[in-house]
């Protein structure tokens, strides 16, 4: 069967119905998909699911799950793996393999083992998880079994009728260039589904092809989890009386976060009950986001019961971490952002290595352009190397790969706003397995100084400034909303503001254009980093701002940071910033 327009083009909406009638009388697709198609009555719907390709992004595919083009189901995954399979024979990359892992949204296991039939009838040898596991695992796994690539299947903390597909590369990254617009430009080559082939599963296991990855690997990645501990006998001298409430959000984390802390020595551990089993249904939450407030409410209703020291949530594949800590003054529980949970474990790491003489030589923190400017103080005074990078931890991932075949710094952490971090190398991908563990070493050695982690929080407020940030977000969906997400960026693009929620804006930095421009002076210099849709203001006072549409929802998101002379002084300023962009674009 052919697909009536090519991946790119699908801005062409003439043939949606066309594509809709052959998706419905095709025998290709199971009767199931059929049947779903024929009851759908409205026509936006119908539009919906095929105006376009679901896009393959520079990291994979991300979108509702259902039938059609635009959706992600059986037929868009093995199209993608197509695509991949053509990439990783070009590279002679067979024999190497793939390793999958996924989560435990809807359809994921199908789309593994989808995947992975895919790649076997393309004689690709594919080693899977037999349940599911972290991403991070995944990266850990990419490297350990020295493979060429790896496929995840998850959405991340997206709500629940979304599922997705990222690829890893042979470093444990996600692809970044030249391996992300190459494998773009195969998986548009798969224009007629009579191109993408598959095979039984008896059969591809019989050839050697389809390999289940034991529990050896699990061992491994654990034990690279602890070797990241700086001080296991502060955790052992606090583990009687430190208490920690946890919740995997029905996702991956329950079994590593609760063997790591366990194998560490923590005694106190409570595990919300509600949300410990994973479901991709996410019967507790609309959103299993550990940044939106309401994935908290059962934690922190526990967290008061057993007077939990902190609080922590991962999201369904585990790579976040979010945290809540207590507040002994005032008795409540404060939410940290991912800024102030990496910038309390990245000051740990700088201080106490340097302080055990365990520092490499050259260090490195990693952070994207849209994380705390905190991070840059930090770095400053412990004489370590700060690196920013695009947003997407794919390229702190990168750095690490770089670090190595250069031989130039050595990576010590790195981090991202959106409450992602790692310490170490074993993985290249944020791990929030990891970032719990450290975490709760952190707070346990605060708990042995008579603090919590609200209180390290306020002395480094008071040491490097009162840097606070935010991130408002606008949702515009379909084909209307892409467009006008496009408009905005447009608009800010061609006629910069002068001056933003009071603060003067001195420079622009356009990193689709590689510009910097300087508004005072005129004068236009690189801006040393990747193409990317993205605008980023440099404002009077340290503070900042940047634009960018994500790439995996349809959103068009704002970032912004300030420093304060206090908690108050930075919120009211943060707030006139967000206003006046919001206003702006409301």
């Amino acid at each position: 069967m052919d697909l009536i327009y090519e991946r790119g083009k699908g801005e062409n909406t003439m043939n949606y119905m066309e594509v809709y009638k052959q998706w419905c009388e095709d025998s290709y697709f199971d009767e199931e998909t059929r049947a779903e198609l024929k009851a759908l009555t409205d026509e936006k719907e119908i539009e919906d699911r095929f105006y376009r390709q679901l896009e393959f992004g520079t990291g994979g595919l991300r979108g509702v799950i259902g039938a059609g083009t635009n959706r992600m189901n059986i037929y868009t995954v093995r199209q993608a793996t197509q695509g991949l399979a053509y990439y990783i024979i070009s590279q002679n990359g067979q024999d190497k393999g793939v390793a999958i892992a996924y989560d435990s949204r809807i359809m994921s296991p199908e789309f593994a083992k989808e995947a992975a039939l895919c790649l076997n009838a393309n004689g690709i040898k594919t080693y899977i998880f037999p349940s599911l596991r972290p991403t991070p695992e995944l990266s850990f796994a990419v490297r350990e079994l020295h493979c060429i690539s790896g496929i995840v299947i998850t959405a991340s903390h997206n709500p629940r009728e979304y599922n997705g597909y990222k690829v890893y590369w042979e470093d444990g990254a996600q692809i970044t260039p030249p391996h992300d617009k190459n494998i773009l430009a195969e998986v548009a080559k798969v224009t007629a589904f009579s191109q993408v082939k598959t095979m039984p599963e008896s059969e591809a296991v019989a050839a050697g092809l389809y390999n289940v990855i034991g529990e050896e690997m699990d061992d491994k990645y654990m034990e690279q989890l602890k070797a990241q501990s700086i001080h296991p006998e502060i955790i052992k001298a606090a583990a009687g009386e430190f208490k920690i409430v946890y919740t995997p959000l029905h996702g991956t984390g329950n079994l590593p976060v609760r063997r790591v802390l366990k194998e560490l020595g923590f005694e106190q551990v409570y595990v919300v009950k509600e949300q410990e089993l994973p479901d991709g249904n996410f019967p507790t939450v609309s959103y299993p986001n550990p940044e939106a407030e309401e994935a908290w409410e059962l934690a922190l209703k526990l967290a008061k019961e057993v007077d939990a020291d902190i609080v922590l949530a991962t999201d369904p594949d585990a790579d976040r971490l979010g945290v809540y800590c207590k507040d002994t003054r005032s008795g409540e529980y404060v939410s940290f952002t991912g800024n102030m949970s990496g910038m309390l474990i990245a000051e740990y790491i700088l201080r106490e290595r340097t302080k055990t003489g365990t520092m490499p030589e050259n260090p490195a923190l990693v952070e994207t352009i849209v994380t705390t400017d905190m991070a840059k103080a930090i770095a400053a005074d412990y004489g370590v190397k700060l690196i920013e990078v695009l947003t997407g931890f794919k390229y702190i991932g990168e750095q690490i790969k770089w670090f190595e075949e250069q031989n130039s710094y050595h990576y010590v952490f790195g981090l991202e706003e959106s409450y992602g971090c790692l310490a170490g190398t074993y993985a290249r991908d944020k791990d929030a397995c990891v970032a719990v563990m450290m975490l709760c070493e952190v707070a346990a050695y605060y708990k042995t100084q008579g603090k919590t982690l609200w209180d390290a929080m306020l002395d480094m407020y008071e040491k490097y400034g009162y840097y606070r940030e935010g991130l408002a977000t606008l949702t515009l969906k379909g084909i209307d909303g892409a467009a006008q997400i496009q408009s905005m960026m447009n608009e800010m693009r061609n006629n910069p503001k002068a001056q933003l929620g009071g603060f003067d804006v001195l420079a622009v930095r356009d990193y689709k254009a590689d510009t910097r421009k300087d508004m005072k002076t005129g004068e236009v210099t690189s801006t040393g980093l990747p193409e990317s849709n993205v605008l980023y203001y440099e404002l009077s006072d340290n503070a900042w701002c940047c634009v960018r549409p994500s790439g995996t929802e349809p959103k068009i998101k704002f970032y912004f940071g300030v420093k304060g002379s206090s908690l108050a002084d930075a919120e009211e300023k943060l707030a006139k910033v967000k206003a006046d962009l919001m206003g702006e674009n409301a």
